[in-house]
């Protein structure tokens, strides 16, 4: 009777594992507008069902929170993290996130500091006493990067500005200095790039004032105890992708990625290092 049992036990936990694994659920840091993340996100997911034989669902979120919970929870799979919102991630599930690929443009990324196009600011010193913006608190290169850098340079942002204002996103934060709801601001330099590619009529109401130094920033999760086979196929799929292949040139192009490459959570030791030493994690 036991080993039936037994038996009976181990066939529901196959039957669990196999109906976690029936979809790929997918998800985003919220760093940019919603409808911008389903944009980028479609023919990737087209993509990934096509390369792993399962139906994907993208699940977008109102905070970088819901996202870390999400993949600590088991509510998803595979998540697109930026690099603090990573080391949460690791430490929310002592470390049994693993980040599996990220763009080449991710082992160098920047953030950019704006300021109104008129603005008289000439450096990062003379925004002492003035209005500042980040994006989102969780936000690596919208927050935590640029908070230590600034501390780098001398510059508390808690004592030395006039007002810290969190914009939720990357495009809010442009929107933000553009209206003269910010005397400054920082976002991330890609999403600054795109922004100007297209024309974006806030960004043409600002300036770059200055860039930070190069760090680790954004990757791809996998939740805790995904099937190691079904990993290594997404792995897989993203390290496939080449932007001179016809079918793969949207996919890159809406990521802005060259290539996708391997990454490991060492890599992202130094920006734990700048979160303890900005006091955002303890």
């Amino acid at each position: 009777m036991k080993q039936l049992l037994l038996a009976a036990a181990l066939s529901l936990a196959a039957l669990a594992a196999s109906a976690q694994t029936a979809v790929l659920r997918v998800s985003a840091i919220p760093d940019e507008a919603p409808t911008e993340l389903q944009r980028k996100f479609k023919p990737l997911g087209d993509y990934l069902q096509q390369e792993t034989g399962l139906p994907v669902q993208f699940t977008p979120v109102t905070d970088y929170a819901a996202v870390v919970e999400g993949l600590a929870t088991n509510k998803i799979d595979l998540a697109w993290l930026g690099g603090f919102t990573f080391v949460q991630a690791k430490l929310r599930t002592n470390g049994g996130v693993v980040p599996i690929v990220q763009r080449a443009e991710d082992e160098k990324f920047t953030s950019r500091f704006i300021v109104p196009a008129d603005s008289p600011v000439k450096s990062l010193a003379d925004l002492k006493g003035k209005t500042f913006a980040f994006g989102s608190a969780s936000s690596t290169s919208g927050h935590l990067m640029p908070r230590y850098f600034l501390m780098q340079a001398g510059i508390d942002p808690d004592k030395d500005f006039k007002a810290v204002a969190f914009s939720g996103a990357h495009d809010a934060t442009v929107a933000f200095v553009a209206a003269g709801r910010a005397e400054a601001g920082v976002l991330n330099a890609s999403v600054w790039d795109k922004l100007n590619e297209a024309h974006n009529p806030n960004a043409t109401k600002v300036k770059v004032l200055a860039s930070t130094p190069p760090y680790y920033d954004y990757n791809w999760t996998v939740r805790p105890g995904l099937d190691a086979a079904l990993t290594r196929k997404i792995a897989d799929a993203f390290l496939k992708l080449d932007p001179s292949k016809p079918e793969h040139k949207e996919i890159m192009a809406l990521q802005r990625a060259s290539k996708f490459i391997p990454t490991q959570t060492s890599n992202y030791a130094g920006i734990e290092s700048a979160a303890r030493a900005a006091g955002l994690i303890k």
